[in-house]
């Protein structure tokens, strides 16, 4: 029981309480992990990182421009489009890397969004579907393609799709219809409407060969 008095006395002369410590944590937002925050006399006052602790304040480079956000250690990208940027485009399906609704492209490759942690891809070049547009509106050729054969019906699988046709016509506008089908082989339509979908890459193809835009 000394111990614990000479513990409690120890602190309050410090002018630190359990109590003020969590209280200017919640209050700030700080991670006592990732920052490791003190309290002195009602300032905080912060120290070196902890080793192995992880930045959580962190700068992404989103459909051309850079983001500043605050991501915890196990945060997937997923989560950090949809909830901290608001790209709602990237859909979140089965949340462990099946069914390709949260493909997006880290530069230039298709990759689904659910699986991959944030803090993977700072420094690297991420594009949603809401960065295939132009600036003056002007639709990509994949975008334009579904608009012109209206290929989804309920659309939910939508963007996974379309980002994983971008990808294939980037590298590969001259692909086959069957080339196409094991492209997109890692994306799944709940509705099953994959002869609308294959013909919807089919005439993607066509036009990023033709230049075709809206």
């Amino acid at each position: 029981m000394g111990d614990v008095q000479d513990t409690q006395l120890q602190t309050e002369e410090q002018g630190v309480s359990r109590r003020s410590f969590i209280k200017g944590v919640v209050a700030s937002g700080a991670a006592v992990s990732a920052s490791h925050y003190v309290l002195r006399s009602g300032h905080g006052v912060a120290l070196a990182q902890a080793p192995g602790a992880v930045e959580r304040l962190v700068t992404l480079t989103v459909n051309g421009q850079q983001r500043r956000v605050d991501v915890i250690p196990q945060e997937t990208l997923a989560m950090t489009l949809r909830y901290k940027l608001g790209l709602t485009g990237t859909k979140i399906g089965c949340d462990r890397a099946e069914c390709g609704a949260c493909t997006v492209l880290i530069d230039g490759v298709a990759h689904y969004s659910c699986s991959t942690l944030t803090h993977q891809v700072r420094g690297r070049e991420v594009m949603t579907i809401e960065g295939l547009e132009s600036a003056d509106g002007t639709l990509h050729p994949v975008q334009q393609a579904v608009v012109d054969l209206q290929g989804f019906q309920c659309a939910f699988c939508m963007s996974g799709f379309v980002m994983n046709m971008v990808e294939l016509a980037n590298d590969n506008p001259n692909a086959t219809r069957k080339e196409a089908a094991e492209h997109l082989a890692g994306n799944i339509c709940r509705c099953a409407d994959y002869n609308r979908i294959l013909n919807v890459a089919e005439r993607a193809m066509e036009y990023t060969r033709n230049g075709v835009r809206s």
